[in-house]
């Protein structure tokens, strides 16, 4: 059973959520249907049916077994702080089931719904779901089997330049890809910073196709321009992401990833300024690039975001990810990359 300090606090988050409905971060003010299929996305992954008033009291019994009062107004954004945003002070349930999947499994799933990360976590520590509770309930019960206390977070500033590794989850087709597609990538070590953990390992990388130049004359093959947007910590913020000298030295350096340019289209990616933003160039006549193909990025800038200050006996968790380091040591380390961006070879 979930201790009453645990519905409490629930209790009291809720209030919370309910009373900063009209702050919530700074967000563009939606309509009620879209606020409305962002809160189903979030917590079933797939818009419910029915009207509004419907849909929304389904989430609301969902995550706490009864209805909230208010407007719809407050209740949608009371719903969103709670579930996304947070509070002063009061981490959101999209921070706590990350903490608690990096707890269980050593890393996340963001692109599960959290009805189905709540019951996979379940599932794995205690063998069987907990159909018919309260979802919020259920995180908070699967938390204080975990961890110790209550999950805090606090703002912790990102450095710039600081250097970590991805894999692509998308195939990626220079013949195919279409310019404002949207390529998902994830996060393979722990990034922590000073203590905090910022984004467990599998956090996700978006990038976008950025444009696209079919084959020309005198047997020039088609090109695609690639640009890398955000990593999505375990906060609601985003962190902008790049291809920098730092990130491309560190590719080039690591042996892993020698490896597996040679049998890859990174292999055949420019790299650096070139018109490029901090993205790729793939040509066309280079192969996929492929489900779990690795490369290294780095933090476009210094980004104030929400961390989980990581108890001492849990620092062993971070394993090789506790020791990222800024884009001036890797520098240091490999030398300086070469004017005007670089060809991996």
């Amino acid at each position: 059973m979930m201790s009453r300090r645990s519905f409490a606090s629930i209790i009291v988050f809720l209030l919370l959520s309910l009373a900063f409905a009209g702050a919530s971060w700074g967000q563009d003010v939606d309509t009620p249907e879209q606020m409305q299929d962002q809160i189903d996305l979030l917590i079933h992954g797939e818009k419910g049916a029915g009207g509004i008033i419907q849909r929304l009291a389904k989430v609301e019994t969902d995550l706490f077994g009864r209805e909230l009062p208010g407007s719809i107004s407050e209740r949608q954004m009371g719903l969103l702080n709670f579930v996304k945003n947070g509070t002063l002070g009061q981490p959101s349930m999209v921070f706590k089931a990350g903490i608690a999947e990096w707890g269980i499994t050593h890393e996340v799933r963001p692109d599960l719904s959290l009805a189905r990360r709540i019951a996979e976590m379940e599932r794995q520590l205690e063998g069987e779901v907990g159909e018919g509770r309260p979802l919020a309930m259920r995180l908070e019960r699967l938390l204080s089997l975990l961890f110790p206390g209550q999950i805090a977070w606090q703002d912790v500033n990102v450095p710039a330049n600081l250097v970590f590794r991805v894999t692509f989850v998308d195939r990626v087709t220079p013949k195919s890809a279409v310019a404002g597609d949207i390529v998902r990538l994830k996060l393979e070590d722990n990034l922590a910073v000073g203590g905090y953990l910022i984004a467990p390992r599998g956090s996700r990388v978006i990038a976008r196709v950025d444009t696209v130049k079919p084959p020309r004359s005198f047997g020039r093959p088609s090109e695609i321009k690639f640009a890398f947007e955000r990593l999505e910590p375990l906060g609601p913020e985003a962190v902008p992401v790049f291809l920098g000298d730092a990130s491309a030295l560190a590719t080039k350096s690591d042996a892993t990833m020698a490896t597996a340019m040679g049998t890859s289209a990174i292999g055949a990616i420019l790299l650096g300024p070139l018109g490029l933003a901090g993205g790729l160039l793939v040509r066309g006549d280079a192969p996929d690039v492929a489900p779990g193909t690795p490369i290294f990025l780095e933090t476009a800038s210094v980004t104030a975001v929400k961390g989980y200050p990581i108890p001492p006996s849990l620092l062993g968790l971070l394993g090789g990810g506790q020791d990222v380091a800024p884009a001036g040591q890797v520098q240091e380390e490999f030398g300086q990359v070469s004017e005007g961006g670089d060809l991996i070879e």
